[in-house]
């Protein structure tokens, strides 16, 4: 059967939609035609930054040397961006969050894996990065992931005073280039609970829905290292803990 794998929290968000059947069809052809690469030399390139003080222009180096030239592009288009935030950021600790999940239901558990926390000042910060360049999380579903991940800090009393900060490197349309746009989530509305649990609820019945659909299917050949679909978690390797 072709593999349909648990999303993530901002996957889950980002796939929602008012119907199951909708949801069933956005997952399954996930699995058809699934992404083609991943970010994850961007969050490496953040850890070089903040914790290594890697020389810019090696970075880029590095990136550059990506042989397919869209994905090289892509990545070339933000890193500026991550530069320029971060220039004037000096963090006293930086550090991986464990890994939690959060129960959707009917026995659906979605990880959340939050790829660094910094501190500087006394101030804990969170930052979610959302690499998307089109369709980032807005509207309700911005607002279901973030209070979805409010739920998952009050697990950890450490981090309830932390800094929930979104960072959005999408481009406002098709021929613009990428902006970082950053969102302090305490400005956005968080969903009221009847609501959270009946778009959970839809979610999960889309999620089960697009399992039987999947039944008898052969899954897509294996993609190599660089083909790893985007629903990985990002992750920071040799960050201190």
């Amino acid at each position: 059967m072709a593999e349909l794998r648990v999303p993530t929290l901002q996957h889950l968000a980002r796939n929602w939609r008012a119907d199951p059947v909708m949801i069933a069809s956005a997952l399954v052809r996930l699995v058809e035609n699934p992404p083609i690469f991943n970010y994850n030399p961007l969050f490496g390139a953040i850890r070089d930054l903040l914790v290594l003080h890697v020389p810019y222009d090696q970075i880029v180096t590095g990136i550059s040397k990506i042989k397919r030239e869209d994905v090289r592009k892509n990545l070339l288009s933000i890193l500026p961006l991550v530069r320029d935030h971060f220039a004037d950021v000096h963090p006293d600790f930086c550090q991986v969050v464990e890994r939690r999940f959060y129960p959707v239901g009917r026995g659906l558990m979605v990880p959340f894996e939050q790829p660094m926390m910094y501190g500087v000042g006394g101030q804990l910060y969170f930052p979610w990065f959302s690499f998307w360049r089109t369709n980032p999380l807005a509207a309700e579903r911005l607002s279901l992931f973030v209070t979805l991940v409010d739920e998952v800090l009050l697990q950890d009393p450490d981090l309830e005073t932390a800094r929930f900060e979104i960072l959005d490197f999408s481009a406002p349309n098709a021929k613009a280039s990428r902006e970082l746009t950053i969102m302090d989530a305490r400005d956005i509305p968080r969903v009221h609970e009847a609501r959270k649990v009946e778009m959970l609820d839809t979610f999960a019945e889309g999620y089960f829905l697009a399992l039987e659909r999947l039944k008898g299917r052969t899954p897509p050949p294996p993609a190599d290292d660089y083909n790893r679909a985007e629903l990985d978690q990002p992750r920071f390797p040799g960050f201190p803990e």
